[in-house]
């Protein structure tokens, strides 16, 4: 079984529509440079110059930020769900 990527909604015109993307890299930085292998263009909506996790984007495997865990190199197993969110700005 492998991993899925739930795509929010501003996001999914670059993934064609698609809500889950099953993605087999064994880190998420590796998860997330295989999302822009298959869909041109998304990296650089999660991803700053410096090729790290954008401010306003939090990225979740099973529900835990990864920036409490190991970032892009916290470790994916089978049936992992990572969830990308973009912050929403208070005003």
């Amino acid at each position: 079984m492998a991993k899925t990527v739930r795509i929010p909604t501003p996001l999914r015109k670059l993934t064609n529509n698609q809500e889950l993307v099953e993605v087999n890299g064994s880190t998420v930085g590796e998860a997330l440079a295989e999302l822009q292998q298959r869909f041109p263009g998304i990296q650089e909506r999660l991803l700053d110059e410096k090729g790290e996790v954008r401010r306003f984007v939090n990225v979740y495997v099973n529900e835990e930020d990864i920036r409490f865990l190991q970032n892009q190199q916290t470790p994916l197993k089978d049936g992992d769900e990572i969830s990308i969110i973009p912050a929403i700005a208070g005003g």
